[in-house]
């Protein structure tokens, strides 16, 4: 595969639950991914984080910013009250009117990087969001003041979750939902730019929470119409009572999980002369 070109598939939210992050981890040792992003909030993340160690060298480890799921790493009386994340529908509209607060949103930022850098040792590969929360107004700047300020930049590089018009047209799977998070996403990799980081140029992977759509169809599609420096997101992972009480997306993860594994990813790879990788 001499000619191959290079792709990032990343799989997010490891952490999440334990079912999730032993998926991940078989999926790296198969060499089935090159990257995943830790949810440092969640409980899973310290019990499963020992798994990624001797894949450190062989996947890009980074930061799946999370302030959607499950309870924050410190007190956040504005945004979390109740000791626990509101869901994204509640975050959403006060984030697009600027009303979250700035303050809280910093410090949980910095907690969740100090939790991965205790862990781990080391700085996370990259950045992105749990739902793509990092490129909403006043998280956004908070996260690349944060990242910014610890030296990170040129080290670190941070998801930008958009692509061209013309390539989410190409890719019916998840049209909608790509073409909305292309609008929140809008000047974030400039901003990231401006402040050194690399960003990603080419995003796919969006697909329904069902399984109205196979696997093969999500991912055939997914590797298709790919930007000079893509990246394709994925969700895989076993199913277990943990993920159940956390997450409607229960058995697409499962689904995306046999695909990865399969000859058929495999075939789909060399057919298209696709070669993972943990960077540009």
């Amino acid at each position: 595969m001499s000619s191959s070109r290079n792709v990032i598939l990343c799989a997010d939210d490891f952490g999440l639950a334990d079912g999730v992050s032993r998926g991940i981890v078989e999926l790296g040792e198969m060499g089935r991914l090159s990257a995943t992003g830790a949810m440092t909030n969640m409980p899973g993340w310290r019990r499963a984080a020992g798994d990624l160690k001797p894949l450190q060298d062989r996947i890009a480890i980074g930061l799946h910013l999370n302030l959607t799921a499950g309870s924050p790493l410190g007190p956040m009386p504005k945004l979390a009250p109740s000791g626990v994340f509101p869901n994204l529908k509640d975050l959403l509209p006060k984030a697009l009117k600027r009303q979250l607060p700035a303050d809280e949103i910093a410090q949980e930022i910095e907690r969740q990087l100090d939790a991965f850098v205790e862990v781990l040792g080391q700085p996370p590969a990259f950045v992105d969001g749990h739902q793509h929360v990092h490129v909403l107004p006043v998280i956004r700047p908070a996260l690349i003041q944060a990242l910014a300020k610890r030296g990170y930049a040129e080290r670190v590089w941070l998801r930008d979750p958009s692509d061209k018009v013309a390539a989410i047209l190409r890719r019916p799977i998840g049209r909608s939902k790509a073409l909305v998070v292309k609008s929140l996403a809008r000047g974030f990799a400039k901003a990231a730019h401006a402040a050194g980081f690399e960003t990603n140029k080419g995003f796919s992977g969006f697909a329904p929470l069902d399984l109205s759509v196979s696997a093969e169809s999500v991912f055939e599609e997914a590797f298709s119409t790919l930007g000079p420096r893509p990246l394709v997101m994925c969700h895989p992972g076993y199913v277990d009572e943990e993920l159940r009480a956390l997450d409607p997306a229960v058995e697409s993860r499962l689904a995306e999980l046999e695909y990865l594994k399969s000859d058929a990813f495999d075939d789909l790879l060399a057919e298209r002369r696709l070669r993972l990788a943990p960077a540009f």
